[in-house]
């Protein structure tokens, strides 16, 4: 099984810069797709970011594209989210996301597609 947990949420100023990681455990392969997909209250989902375990072109959501970027390392099992020029918009729980191997990334983000998912972690813009 997979397990996935996610850090680095809390409160920022609307500008600022936040990083968001999520350690993997279990077996992922490279071509699991990792994503981040996020919820505010009285909101649907939302696919942020996705990408290949092993690498390659990353996908963005029309909101986030140019503001939010989406990495992998590997050799610590992670992911991130590193997230820029934030705005209140952004507010919302994050969640880290993995699919079985060989599913689509791009579907991942559009349809807010995953079998793993962590518990989440708050991030607040004001």
């Amino acid at each position: 099984d997979v397990q996935l947990v996610e850090s680095g949420g809390g409160s920022v100023q609307a500008g600022g810069p936040l990083r968001l990681s999520c350690v993997a455990s279990g077996y992922i392969s490279a071509s699991n797709c990792m994503s981040w997909f996020r919820q505010a209250p009285g909101k649907e989902r939302e696919g942020v970011a996705a990408i290949y375990r092993g690498g390659g072109t990353p996908y963005y959501a029309d909101s986030v594209k140019g503001r939010f970027t989406i990495s992998q390392d590997n050799a610590k099992s992670t992911t991130y989210l590193q997230m820029n020029s934030l705005k209140p918009e952004d507010t919302a729980m994050y969640y880290c996301a993995a699919t079985y191997s060989d599913s689509p990334c791009y579907d991942a983000l559009i349809n807010v597609a995953y079998n793993y998912r962590g518990q989440g972690t708050q991030v607040t813009v004001s």
